[in-house]
């Protein structure tokens, strides 16, 4: 964390004189203090503001008529002040106030609570840090953790805020001092990055943004603020708070792992790849890069991407390699690439003649029609060429176990994924390919690709990776995360019509006219 403490007045000047700067005063039952709190914004920043808004909560006493009769200089910054039509909860309140920010054209909104606890003289400090680029900006009564024991911090919060932030920084991989702060500011650039509108509207929105922020790569610059604790009364029950904040963490790193889906963490700032490479030994990746196919060979690689994850090594060893995709990266001049639409019919967009072999990894549940994707690369293979077409594996047992117990979610990847059209079991996939005619020569079952989605080399992951492996390959209907099929193509009965049909040495044309014995 950068120190402020130098020409922190110039710095925030700067930011006020260079951005359109609100500050969002959130507020429920707070007639009491609400007058103060403005009171107390140091007036050369409220006179360099954009403007300062209020949102009353629907509050039960006169916060609203209070914070209307205040008398506010005219060379200040416009001062507007809002009333839910009902309670929003205090999630809710910052949601609006945010998307009102958004809607104002402000570059930068400061988060104030109308309860005086968080102290508005310290808004330089808050504002300093976005000479800096910054992104967001929090208040932290824990840089100096006996600071917050100074200011009047009851010492059951003071351990729990410790306890539990330790807690979400070990889940996050984060080394935030204080998580509940709920002194914060935000660059508007951020905040449209992020899905804050799918966020908790109660007190566990401030934990979901912050793991929005963390996902999304932005950066929180903590900075030093005094604690003050007075007669305002506290809306928060700590202990499910608490179980919030863990459980918005630990839900996090499961959308992570793949296993869950929540819109609020799908977070992707950047264009996922449209295909991730697996490098463990025990990966479905691994294995086809390792193929015996023969040099010179040909082979059309379906739904590849820009062939990374597989086709480029192939290629490599001699192979001639075609991917079509919709999304085939044009300028690789390792790899013949076309773009076609798998949806339509291919003939119609690449002619080729036929390969000997045929991939097609996790491609077939996107089309619309497995059927005629399986099809088209009959059409596209020789006859005795070889497919190795890949599927998830939707009786996979912890699909099976979630819904026994009445659970299914989709998610950005796996089994589940979003853009999945259709699931399959190993004996619906064979069915499929069977259908197409092509001769099933072997299943064979992969795990989940655990050391692949851990970050970093882990032991543990590594050993759990091959026990699974094992279960897979014995017991692929029920331990398969991954299906994988290789199969023969056969004859086609036009392949068939030629070989019968078409005159030959050994075929003579008999007359219905002749009564001719045949030749011996």
């Amino acid at each position: 964390m950068k120190s402020y403490s130098k020409n922190v007045n110039e710095l925030a000047q700067r930011v006020l004189e260079e951005n359109r700067v609100a500050i969002f005063i959130v507020a429920y039952n707070a007639e009491r203090h609400i007058k103060k709190v403005l009171e107390r914004i140091p007036p050369w920043i409220a006179e360099r503001l954009a403007e300062i808004f209020i949102i009353d909560d629907h509050s039960s006493d006169n916060t609203f008529s209070v914070a209307a009769n205040v008398e506010w200089p005219s060379h200040y910054a416009p001062l507007r002040i809002f009333r839910t039509p009902h309670n929003q909860g205090y999630g809710g309140n910052q949601r609006l106030g945010y998307l009102y920010a958004i809607e104002q054209g402000f570059d930068i909104v400061v988060l104030l609570h109308g309860d005086g606890q968080y102290a508005p003289e310290a808004l330089p400090l808050i504002l300093a840090p976005y000479a800096d680029t910054a992104y967001a900006v929090f208040g932290s009564r824990f840089i100096n953790p006996r600071d917050a024991i100074k200011g009047g911090m009851p010492l059951y919060k003071w351990v729990g805020n410790r306890i539990l932030t330790k807690m979400q920084n070990l889940i996050l991989g984060a080394k935030m001092s204080e998580m509940h702060s709920g002194y914060r500011s935000y660059r508007i650039s951020a905040l449209l990055q992020i899905p804050f509108t799918s966020n908790s509207l109660g007190f566990d929105f401030d934990a979901d943004i912050i793991v929005q922020l963390h996902a999304a790569g932005f950066h929180i610059t903590e900075v030093p603020i005094p604690t003050y604790y007075g007669d305002e009364i506290c809306h928060v029950n700590g202990l499910k708070y608490a179980w919030q904040c863990v459980r918005t963490a630990v839900k996090y790193r499961i959308v992570q792992l793949e296993l869950f889906y929540d819109p609020k963490f799908d977070i992707r700032r950047q264009r996922p790849r449209v295909y991730t490479t697996k490098e463990a030994p025990t990966s479905l990746h691994h294995f086809i890069r390792h193929l015996p196919l023969d040099r010179g060979s040909s082979l059309l690689d379906v739904g590849g991407g820009d062939g990374e994850a597989v086709s480029r090594a192939l290629a490599d060893r001699g192979v001639e390699v075609t991917c079509i995709d919709q999304d085939a990266n044009l300028a690789d001049p390792q790899i013949k690439q076309i773009y076609v639409d798998l949806d339509q019919p291919w003939e119609r967009q690449f002619e080729a003649e036929p390969y000997d072999t045929a991939i097609a990894l996790d491609v077939l549940e996107h089309l619309k029609s497995p059927e005629q994707g399986v099809a088209e690369i009959f059409k596209y293979l020789k006859s005795g060429g070889k497919l190795y077409a890949s599927t998830g594996n939707v009786a996979f047992l912890p699909v099976r176990l979630s819904l026994f117990l009445g659970w299914f979610n989709y998610g950005r990847r796996g089994i589940l994924d979003l853009t999945h059209k259709r699931l399959f079991t190993v004996d619906s996939f064979r069915r499929l390919l069977k259908n197409a005619g092509f001769q099933i020569d072997r299943v064979i079952g992969f795990g989940p690709p655990l050391a692949d989605l851990a970050s970093g080399r882990s032991r543990i992951f590594e050993l759990a990776d091959r026990l699974l492996a094992r279960l897979a390959r014995a017991w692929p209907k029920l331990f398969a995360y991954q299906i994988l099929i290789e199969c023969t193509r056969t004859d086609s009965p036009a392949d068939l019509m030629l070989q019968t049909f078409l005159p030959a040495p050994d075929q003579t044309w008999l007359s219905s006219n002749t009564n001719s014995e045949p030749p011996s």
